[in-house]
C-alpha cells in the first residue's frame, strides 16, 4: 500500500497529513499511525491527520491519530496544519485569505488563512462543567476552578475545562522547576480524568503574556499544543490571572490568544508551514 503524505509543523507540533477525500474514513489504521509516528523507525510526528470529505455543511472533516494510536477530539495546532495542507490540495496561493469549516469530533471548528501567513482559528467556547470535561473533581461545584489534586505526593491547584478535548491547568511561580516527564504521565492518567488529559503547566510573566509547557494525552512531551494554549488562557481569566487576550509562549513559539467570556469561542493565531511530502510505503 502507497499512501502520500506532506509533513507539517506548528511551533514544532508536527503531523503527517494524508489526503483522505477519497473515502469517509481514515484510509490508515491506528496501528500504522503509530508506525509513521515513530522518530526512529518512521517519518516522525506527533500525530497523523485525515483531510476527510465534508459531512453538515462544512467544507471538510478532520480525524487524527496521536502517536500512541488513540485517537483525540481535536487539535488546535492540527487543524491550523490542515487548513494549509487544504490550501495546498485546492492549489491556493501562498498569501490566499480562505476560511474553511471544518467538522471534528469536538464540533465544527473554523481556520481562517491570512495573507502574512498565520492562522486565525475560531474555536467553540469552552465546556467548564465538570461532567463536560470530563472529571470528577468538581467537589459540588459547577466549575473546577482552583481545586486540590493530590499527585506526585504533592496537592496541586487545578483549573479543569474542555476545548473539545480535556485540558487540567496548572499556574505555578517557577516552570522550569516542573519534570514533565515525571508528572506528565501521573495527570494524564490520574484516575479522576476518566478520558485521561492533557495537562498545562503555566508560568504568568505579565497578565498578556504566559509561559506554557505541556504533556499532551496520547502525545506526551510536545513543543507546542493549540488547544491547550486556549485552555490555558481561560482558565487564566477564571481565576483572575491574566486578561482575555495574551501571547502564550510555548518551547516551539508563541500563539496570541483572545477570549471574550463564557458563551464565547476562543480565538487562536498562529504558524503552520510545510515541512516535506513524501511517499510511505505499508
Amino acid at each position: 500500500m502507497r499512501v502520500e503524505f506532506t509533513k507539517y509543523q506548528g511551533l514544532g507540533n508536527d503531523f503527517v497529513l494524508v489526503d483522505n477525500r477519497h473515502q469517509s474514513q481514515p484510509c490508515l489504521t491506528p496501528a500504522q499511525a503509530v508506525q509513521i509516528c515513530d522518530r526512529n523507525f518512521g517519518v516522525g510526528a506527533d500525530g497523523v491527520i485525515f483531510a476527510l470529505p465534508s459531512v453538515k455543511n462544512t467544507d471538510y472533516r478532520l480525524r487524527i491519530y496521536n502517536s500512541d494510536g488513540s485517537e483525540p477530539e481535536m487539535c488546535g495546532n492540527g487543524i491550523r496544519c490542515l487548513a494549509r495542507f487544504l490550501a495546498q490540495l485546492e492549489g491556493q496561493p501562498a498569501t490566499a485569505t480562505v476560511t474553511y469549516r471544518i467538522d471534528t469530533l469536538a464540533g465544527v471548528i473554523t481556520p481562517r488563512l491570512q495573507a502574512n501567513g498565520q492562522v486565525e482559528v475560531e474555536m467553540s467556547p469552552p465546556y467548564l462543567a465538570a461532567d463536560q470535561i470530563p472529571t470528577t473533581l468538581a467537589s459540588g461545584q459547577p466549575q473546577v476552578i482552583n481545586q486540590p489534586l493530590a499527585v506526585a505526593g504533592q496537592t496541586w491547584s487545578v483549573t479543569c475545562l474542555s476545548m473539545g478535548n480535556p485540558h487540567c491547568v496548572i499556574f505555578v511561580e517557577d516552570l522550569e522547576a516542573i519534570d514533565l516527564t515525571i508528572l506528565g504521565p501521573q495527570f494524564e492518567h490520574h484516575p479522576q480524568f476518566p478520558q485521561r488529559i492533557n495537562t498545562e503547566f503555566i508560568q504568568v510573566l505579565r497578565p498578556d503574556y504566559l509561559k506554557m509547557r505541556v504533556w499532551e494525552r496520547g502525545a506526551g512531551l510536545t513543543l507546542a499544543c493549540g488547544t491547550g494554549a486556549c485552555a490555558a488562557l481561560v482558565a487564566g481569566v477564571l481565576t483572575g490571572h491574566c486578561q482575555g487576550e495574551a501571547t502564550i509562549e510555548l518551547p516551539g513559539g508563541p500563539l496570541l490568544i483572545r477570549w471574550m467570556g463564557q458563551g464565547h469561542p476562543v480565538y487562536m493565531t498562529g504558524p503552520a508551514e510545510q515541512v516535506f511530502t513524501g511517499v510511505l510505503d505499508l
